[in-house]
């Protein structure tokens, strides 16, 4: 829309005949739907380049429950190994915790029943790192990975290991499932997938709950909405040579923000 923008107002500034400035913007369509198909193909991110900011993830173990309150919304469940309902999360209905030893934990996730997600949380000798290795059946191809953790703020004095505050490090998927993400510029919009999902978002679609946004020749801005208000942005820009691109996805709930490059596939 700013190129569009900046077309009129030279168009005004040289008192074109309106004739002369039709023909000037539809000369100028084929270049604004260029600039956007920049962003089609097929982008596999680059798990070293994954940066983490903000609220770190919190947990507590106590009475034999297991609290997540970073989580949004919060989670509280027993943690003998069993199913309880949750709400407020598309991927899962349930969540189960059981605690294996002084220093590990197994959590495992369902929706309807299916598994969706299953993950053992190990903290070090030290107390100081923790590692996470996971099983993501999500995707169109199960995932599994490992991901590390260091603490930056301690659990309650006997607690177990695990609780207090972690801030994640890094993540390594054994795999390239759950990597790709597929771009399709679409008449208005652009159409994204992931291999576990695929949906569109309109530009300058405020009312949608995706909706897309131009920032410059190279940037789109993607805004989540729930219920009315922003819960997320992810601002995406592809590299003058259009090798690349920079993704910086915020958590509005949460308060994090990960950033990383992801390479297009030939």
């Amino acid at each position: 829309m700013y190129e569009l923008k900046a077309s009129a107002e030279r168009a005004a500034r040289s008192r074109r005949s309106p004739v002369r400035n039709l023909v000037a913007l539809l000369l100028f369509a084929p270049s604004f739907l260029f600039a956007q198909s920049r962003f089609d193909g097929t982008w596999k991110m680059k798990m070293d380049t994954l940066r983490f900011s903000g609220t770190p993830e919190e947990y507590l173990f106590d009475k034999e429950m297991y609290h997540c309150l970073s989580c949004v919304p919060k989670v509280d469940v027993k943690t003998d190994g069993t199913d309880q309902k949750v709400a407020g999360y598309a991927n899962y209905d349930t969540f189960a915790v059981r605690i294996l030893d002084s220093n590990s934990v197994e959590f495992s996730m369902k929706k309807e029943g299916k598994p969706t997600f299953v993950c053992t949380e190990t903290v070090s000798p030290d107390g100081q790192k923790m590692t996470e290795k996971f099983t993501n059946t999500m995707e169109a191809e199960t995932v599994t990975g490992k991901a590390g953790f260091t603490r930056v703020g301690k659990g309650p004095i006997g607690s177990h290991a695990l609780s207090g505050e972690w801030r994640m490090d890094t993540v390594k998927n054994a795999t390239r499932a759950g990597t790709l993400t597929t771009i399709q510029t679409t008449a208005d919009g652009v159409r994204f997938s992931d291999g576990s999902q695929s949906y569109e978002a309109r530009f300058d679609d405020a009312d949608s709950p995706v909706s897309l946004k131009h920032i410059d020749a190279y940037t789109i801005e993607e805004t989540h909405k729930q219920d009315g208000k922003v819960v997320g942005v992810k601002r995406m820009s592809v590299s003058k040579d259009g090798k690349s691109m920079r993704i910086e996805a915020a958590d509005k709930q949460r308060g994090t923000t990960m950033t990383y490059t992801a390479e297009k596939q030939p």
